[in-house]
């Protein structure tokens, strides 16, 4: 049995896998709090509209002696953080967690924590997958997860929407969410009275009586109705819900309305990598680098189960993660640099993977990337090779010569060193690595696309 490192901590339980499968311990400890969200119906209500996970219990050992049960959640395919979101997908996730709150109210339980970690996408709906997160609401206490809530979800879409998208960023960072004080500095007053109230009095408030006794002397005499709990919730639902990013444009967002790619040599791209991946046949696991709205993404799952959409280009991923949702698609458009994948971030760097380490593909897509990664980025085709078979199976990647137009573009404004960037080179290096199974010119252009074996 392996023990999921960042469930140290939750003294309520603990994540464990065995064969590939997940498993929860529900230590004793937290008895009460577990019936009572299966004996009240609240479960089950979550469950049915698709904001809890569905979960079975199980006849087995646990991983210590603090068992009361243990329960085996249905698996997410591709574990993804808050940081890699499409800004729409961190908006739905929000409006997620203020649904599960409110929802949990009615049924006398409420929400311990609110952390962005515990919810996950399926099928492009977003699902909270911490079943521990809940306890027996006390009557006019306050929700003990609202500043936990604020770091973590509503402070990074007021700086997402009203400065940067980018800014989400900054939760790679930050693994209990952006500080309140460094949103308030950063936002400058925009927001209008909704971001001043949840961020800049909230960060006030925490400077003034962070390193006082206050908290311990007057936090049992703090009351808040029920159904003041409500209208907060309610009124951060309706303008999160508002909340849109100002960039409506961007350099790659409309890529495929805009490159050096004919109708018939576009079509024929399109009908290569179907070719290829239905010779390389069924996987459980592709991953597509470079993947913009996804056009390639969804070639791909008619051939796997689930398909990691990654791109950089903020307008492109949210335009995916649109047709994801609304088609109910087993794939997830994520944000990653190719030239800086997300890192292992926590403590001691193991609570949270590295893209690696989460989950591997069998098959990787990596059209028209390759050149960005070794001419803007110097990144020699031997690292690129190397690192592309310590992941996956297949490759299917595209080379893109430096009489392209686009390479060109990129060459304009720096000293062409790439003198090694040449198709025979590339075949070459790539070769120490991979098989060339097959490579086909795209028509009406001196690109080629090659499907590669490790």
């Amino acid at each position: 049995m392996n023990r999921e490192y960042s469930s140290f901590r939750d003294p309520s339980g603990i994540v464990f896998e065995e064969n590939g499968v997940i498993y929860r311990q529900i230590n004793t400890i937290y008895k009460p709090h577990y019936d009572c969200l299966t004996d009240s119906g609240l479960y089950k209500e979550l469950v049915k509209s698709n904001l809890l996970i569905n979960h079975t219990v199980v006849d087995r050992e646990g991983i210590d002696g603090n068992k009361y049960l243990v329960i085996c959640p249905e698996k997410i395919p591709f574990i993804s953080y808050p940081y890699e979101w499409p800004f729409d997908a961190y908006k739905d996730a929000a409006l997620t967690v203020l649904r599960i709150q409110e929802t949990a109210l009615t049924y006398g339980m409420t929400l311990k924590d609110s952390s962005a970690y515990n919810i996950q996408f399926l099928n492009g709906n977003p699902v909270l997958i911490d079943t521990l997160s809940f306890e027996i609401y006390q009557e006019n206490r306050p929700w003990e997860a609202y500043g936990q809530f604020c770091r973590h979800f509503l402070a990074p879409l007021l700086l997402m929407a009203c400065v940067d998208v980018r800014l989400g960023s900054l939760m790679q960072n930050y693994i209990d969410g952006v500080p309140l004080d460094m949103a308030d500095s950063i936002l400058k007053r925009r927001g209008g009275f909704f971001a001043w109230q949840h961020i800049t009095l909230h960060s006030r408030s925490i400077a003034k009586y962070e390193n006082s006794n206050f908290e311990k002397k007057n936090k049992s005499n703090i009351n808040i109705k029920k159904s003041f709990q409500v209208a907060i919730v309610q009124s951060l639902y309706h303008t999160i819900a508002k909340l849109k990013f100002k960039n409506d444009k961007s350099e790659w967002g409309d890529y495929y309305q805009c490159n050096n790619y004919t109708e018939s040599s576009s079509v024929h791209k399109e009908n290569l990598v179907k070719q290829y991946l239905e010779r390389i046949g069924a996987v459980s696991m592709t991953w597509d680098f470079g993947a913009n709205d996804g056009k390639f993404s969804r070639i791909a799952l008619k051939t796997s189960d689930y398909t990691a959409a990654f791109d950089v280009d903020p307008v492109a991923l949210n335009r995916n993660y649109a047709n994801v949702k609304r088609a109910k698609e087993k794939m997830m458009p994520l944000f990653l640099d190719i030239a800086n994948p997300s890192p292992s971030i926590g403590f001691a760097n193991k609570e949270r993977g590295s893209i690696e380490q989460r989950q591997r593909p069998d098959v990787i897509i990596m059209l028209a990337l390759l050149h960005h990664l070794t001419i803007s980025n110097n990144v020699p085709f031997e690292m690129t090779a190397q690192w592309l078979a310590s992941l996956c199976k297949h490759l299917i990647i595209e080379f893109v010569p430096k009489e392209d137009s686009q390479a060109r573009r990129m060459l304009a404004t720096r000293e062409d060193i790439f003198n090694n960037y040449t198709i025979n080179e590339f075949e070459a290096v790539f070769q120490r690595y991979f098989t060339i199974c097959d490579k086909q010119r795209i028509a009406e252009s001196d690109r080629v696309l090659y499907l590669l074996r490790k």
